[in-house]
């Protein structure tokens, strides 16, 4: 394999980095948004934004249990409130996908829990992380490097 010194032309990677400040910043819950990007996180297979959102949701107070049942969030009932599963629902809709659309349901239970404003950063965040993870991925990019 190549050696790959640079993941993205600086222009991109910025560009890339202000849409993700931007959309966690408009969302206004950042413990609710380090759920939102580990979960894509997860669906995407990327260990290195796992190990960085992992360690970035611990310090905005995401609770050890919660991180231990994301994967499972749909099971664990007490766990995640109703903002938070509606939020999850849409992450995991709009990563993965299946049936080649958002169902609709999928989104009007996102809609019942954030404004119009709150909603469209919530969608720009889960895209955002949805390119970081393929950014990563594809160029192979081990977890590490990243300290809060």
């Amino acid at each position: 394999m190549t050696t790959r010194t640079r993941l993205l032309d600086p222009a991109v990677g910025r560009a890339m980095s202000a849409v993700s400040a931007t959309a966690k910043k408009g969302l206004g819950d950042p413990a609710l948004a380090e759920l939102v990007v580990i979960r894509a996180s997860q669906l995407n297979h990327c260990a290195f934004c796992l190990a960085m959102h992992l360690a970035l949701a611990r310090e905005y107070g995401v609770s050890e249990r919660q991180l231990d049942l994301l994967a499972a969030w749909e099971e664990a009932q007490d766990v995640f409130d109703e903002r938070e599963r509606a939020a999850l629902a849409l992450t995991e809709a709009v990563t993965v996908l299946t049936e080649g659309f958002v169902p609709g349901e999928v989104y009007e239970r996102a809609a019942q829990h954030f404004d119009e404003t709150r909603l469209a950063h919530l969608i720009g965040l889960v895209v955002a992380i949805n390119n970081w993870n393929r950014v990563m991925v594809s160029r192979r990019i081990p977890p590490g490097g990243y300290t809060p």
